[in-house]
């Protein structure tokens, strides 16, 4: 399939009249530059260029498709020009609801993505607690709602969007017995001392996983920071059952902290996206779903 780099080339070798000037001026290899020129005469199926001592001359077929390159990267030109100037255009504000676990991992690169592509949109954020950032959301206080949708409670009132799904493992200090097994249980972890993260309601989260499976817990730890529960796991001072997102490979200490799945562990976390159902949506609401679904792992259903 035809190029805009090989039309680009093309270009060059043209202006130029020669393969080693086209090469240095779009700063490739002569060899790659010449490989670029055949795969595009081949795939046209009629010679470009004339080739001789002295260097390279247009064919017929080659003038005309000069015409016709210049053209292609004048309208290329023009519509990436247009649509920079479109999201240029677009003001206004935007409240955007975020959950604290959310806003560590997610928010900064959501954001700078957003203001990147719509520069005079002011965002505001209002960080809270899941069920708070709920009530924003349906009492219209706020526009979008970036969290967990895992635990959301009003769905007949939300309309949502999956951006990413992050599984749990579970962290252990370097040099832990249990490393050595092919699989790991829950049942294998519930004797463990277990140090619980209770931040953006992984408390609630991680009650419910040992629930379903029959098992009590034996928690020595509760603490609302990540960090804490990176430092006490590689101290070696109980495990920990955590969401993909939240893994790190080091305490702040610098001590190692492995990660395994468990076999019996049922569905990941959801993160992402939740606005007001039924009614119509701000302006910016769309623009910002629109960026959020870039992400990678982000194509997710509406439902």
């Amino acid at each position: 399939m035809m190029t805009l780099r090989q039309i680009r080339h093309f270009i060059a070798v043209a202006e130029t009249g020669s393969i080693s000037a086209a090469a240095q001026a779009v700063f490739i290899s002569q060899s790659t530059l010449t490989l670029a020129i055949q795969q595009l005469e081949e795939e046209i199926g009629v010679s470009l260029f004339n080739r001789h001592a002295k260097g390279m001359s247009l064919t017929h077929q080659g003038h005309q498709f000069l015409r016709q390159a210049h053209l292609i990267l004048a309208t290329v030109e023009n519509a990436k020009r247009s649509l920079q100037q479109s999201t240029d255009q677009v003001a206004g504000s935007l409240t955007i609801g975020v959950t604290s676990l959310v806003a560590g991992y997610y928010l900064a690169d959501l954001i700078t993505r957003f203001q990147r592509a719509y520069p005079n949109v002011k965002t505001r954020v209002v960080e809270d607690e899941r069920p708070y950032i709920e009530h924003l959301l349906v009492s219209g206080e706020i526009d979008v709602g970036v969290l967990i949708l895992s635990n959301l409670e009003d769905r007949h009132a939300l309309q949502t969007e999956v951006l990413t799904h992050s599984p749990h493992r579970l962290w252990l200090p370097a040099q832990h017995p249990l490393l050595e097994r092919d699989s790991i249980a829950l049942a294998d972890v519930a004797g463990e001392p277990l140090i619980q993260l209770n931040a953006d309601e992984m408390g609630l989260h991680t009650q419910r996983i040992w629930s379903r499976a029959g098992l009590t817990p034996q928690v020595t730890l509760r603490t609302a920071s990540v960090e804490a529960v990176r430092s006490l796991v590689a101290a070696g001072l109980g495990l920990s059952i955590q969401p993909d997102m939240t893994y790190r490979p080091w305490s702040l200490e610098g001590d190692i902290i492995e990660a395994r799945p468990l076999v019996d562990l049922g569905a990941p976390l959801d993160v992402g996206l939740a606005w007001r159902r039924g009614t119509a949506r701000p302006a910016l609401v769309d623009p910002f779903i629109t960026v959020a679904r870039e992400q990678p792992n982000s194509r997710k259903p509406s439902i």
